[in-house]
Parts: structure tokens; C-alpha cells; sequence
């Protein structure tokens, strides 16, 4: 199976798993009339859409490059990881409005052994999906499914959260911990949808790669750049699962083009085979009118 038909395929399951977890956490919020139950199923309706979306951003983003987008279409995945921190903050907002009426009106829970029981199932349910779509978005470089994953996982510590505290709340008959929990689980969901979108955003304003990446591409270069003579204003960009490349290399003048062509085939398939998500474009210059961007320093090769 390919990368591309395994993303696929967990995004197509997490539909399914988010409606499962969904449906169980509803009927823990009908048995026990829990106001901080309730707010833990509303953040399921947002999992269960945010699902639809990353598998609509996951098949679009896989589509070959055409001649309308002659990059390919790998950043739709951020505009569903965007999309999913907004319906975060939207499901946080009506998770405030339900605590305010239940606040004034605090009220015994209705078979919360039985509710609290089908609730931790879904939890359970929801930690190992988490997991998995965590472990295969990094795998994979794909934002919209370790997004998904993290929202996941978020609803899984809220979930334990509200477990406890309703627990707590059975044994003591404090009930007001009732919306007081809700009142917690939306402001991490508030505090969660705000990492998803500026995480997304960094993604659309096309973010470098890390640091310690972009000295492993340096030193691939380096080590396969013989006959070349400095390289300068290198550049990098990440958009979903490709990783854009480009950079000056100088060569001598007196170097023939099929040389020339020759080293950057070389350093593209180095590249290439460390990095396979790569897109690189080498701009070659002759020593005698290679000019450095203001600010920047030539790095010779060894």
C-alpha cells in the first residue's frame, strides 16, 4: 500500500471512528443529563466535521500538479487544519453558553455510574485513533491528519478530565463542578483551536524547515557538490508533505553546461533519497558574476 492510499484510508476510518465516539458520547450526555458530558459530545459534532475535512483536504492535496496549480496542491491540508481550529473555538463558544444556564441551575446527575462508563469507552476509542493518526501524520508529512490527530487527543484528556471530576462530584454531591468542568474543557478547546490554526498559518505563509533540517540539507549538498565552487542564498519552504528547495551554486566559468548539469543531478538525487518529499531548484552562476544577497556570506565547499 502506498503512502498516499494509507493517508487516505485512515482519514476515510476516522469518519467512521469520530461518528462512533460521537454516538456514544451522546448517550452518556442523555443518561445522565451532565452539563459537562454534553459539552465533551458537542466537541464530538466538531470532530466528526473536522474528519469530513481533512479527508477532502487529504484527497485533493495527493492530486498531481496541473496547469492551474503547476506546484501541486499540497497546502490544502492547511486550510482543513485552519478550518478545524475555527470549529474548535465555535464548539468552545456554545460549550460557555450551555455552562452559564447550567450554572444557575445546578442539578443531581441521572445514572452516572452507566454514563460515565459508555464515556470512557469513547475515550479509550478516541486515545488509540489519536495515536495513530499522530504516528502516520508525521510518518507521512501530513498536516491535516496529525492535526486531527492532536484535536483527538484533546478531546481524549478533556474527556478524562470530566470523568474525574465528575466522580468527584457524585461522591461529594458538589454538583456546581458540573459546569465548572465544562467551563475548563472550553477554555482548552479555545486554547487548543488557537495552536491548530497558528500551526496552520505558519503553513500558508510558506514556514522554512527547521534548523536542524536545513543543516542536514546543507551538508547533503556539501558532500555531493564536487566540482562546484561555493553555494549561497539557499532557501527552503514547506508546503503539506513536499519540501521546496532552491539555492546559487557557483561554479567556474570556464565549466561546460553538461558539467554543471551533471553536479546538480547529482546533489538532486542525494537529496532525494534522504529527503523524498523534495522539490529543488539549483540556479548556477559563474565565479565571475556571482553576486551574494545583501546581509548573507558565501559557503565554500569542502
Amino acid at each position: 500500500m502506498t503512502d498516499k492510499q494509507k493517508i487516505r484510508r485512515l482519514a476515510g476510518w476516522t469518519i467512521i471512528v469520530a461518528f462512533a465516539v460521537m454516538a456514544l458520547k451522546f448517550v452518556a450526555w442523555w443518561l445522565t443529563g451532565s452539563v459537562a458530558l454534553y459539552s465533551d459530545a458537542l466537541e464530538s459534532i466538531v470532530n466528526v466535521i473536522a474528519a469530513f475535512a481533512a479527508f477532502w483536504a487529504i484527497t485533493v492535496s495527493h492530486k498531481p500538479a496541473d496547469h492551474d496549480h503547476q506546484y501541486g496542491h499540497h497546502k490544502a491540508e492547511y486550510f482543513s487544519a485552519v478550518l478545524e481550529g475555527v470549529l474548535i473555538v465555535v464548539a468552545a463558544l456554545l460549550i460557555m453558553a450551555e455552562v452559564w444556564r447550567s450554572w444557575q441551575n445546578p442539578a443531581p446527575l441521572d445514572e452516572p455510574g452507566l454514563g460515565l462508563a459508555i464515556n470512557a469507552s469513547a475515550a479509550a476509542i478516541n486515545g488509540f485513533w489519536a495515536w495513530l493518526l499522530i504516528r502516520n501524520g508525521r510518518a507521512h508529512r501530513s498536516p491535516a491528519l496529525e492535526a486531527d490527530g492532536h484535536h483527538i487527543m484533546t478531546d481524549v484528556v478533556t474527556s478524562v478530565g470530566v470523568i474525574a471530576g465528575l466522580i468527584g462530584a457524585v461522591l461529594t454531591g458538589w454538583y456546581f463542578l458540573d459546569p465548572l468542568l465544562a467551563l475548563i474543557v472550553a477554555l482548552n478547546i479555545l486554547w487548543q483551536g488557537w495552536k491548530v490554526i497558528r500551526t496552520s498559518l505558519d503553513g500558508l505563509m510558506d514556514r522554512a524547515v527547521p534548523m536542524e533540517e536545513t543543516v542536514r540539507i546543507r551538508d547533503i549538498i556539501s558532500t555531493n557538490s564536487k566540482g562546484a565552487m561555493e553555494v549561497h542564498d539557499l532557501k527552503t519552504r514547506i508546503a503539506g508533505r513536499a519540501t521546496f528547495i532552491e539555492f546559487h551554486m557557483v561554479v567556474d566559468a570556464g565549466m561546460t553546461v553538461g558539467e554543471s548539469h551533471a553536479i546538480c543531478d547529482r546533489i538532486e538525487a542525494a537529496l532525494q533519497q534522504e529527503i523524498p518529499s523534495m522539490r529543488v531548484t539549483i540556479h548556477v552562476e559563474p565565479h565571475e558574476e556571482a553576486k551574494l544577497p545583501p546581509g548573507t556570506t558565501a559557503v565554500p565547499f569542502a
